[in-house]
């Protein structure tokens, strides 16, 4: 199955409650901007994780390529 951006917004939205999600994408590479008030005091590395973590095993078969921007509100 191949992924769309649409898929990788909801699954993304879906594991990180209250968080708002853009993704764009050409089927095989994509871009994300997630914001999310859970990200207030983590490093980057641990925002990236939760991220993985929202998309469990869909980032070894489903996406081949996810770039992302991880923000809190307060850093727009």
């Amino acid at each position: 199955m191949t992924a769309t951006p649409q898929d990788i917004q909801n699954w993304i939205s879906q594991g990180l409650e209250n968080s708002e999600v853009t993704v764009d994408g050409d089927g095989q590479h994509f871009e994300a901007t997630i914001v999310c008030p859970d990200f207030e005091g983590k490093s980057l590395i641990q925002r990236h994780k939760m991220v993985y973590s929202a998309l469990g095993d869909k980032m070894k078969s489903e996406i081949h390529a996810l770039s992302m921007k991880t923000l809190t509100s307060a850093e727009l």
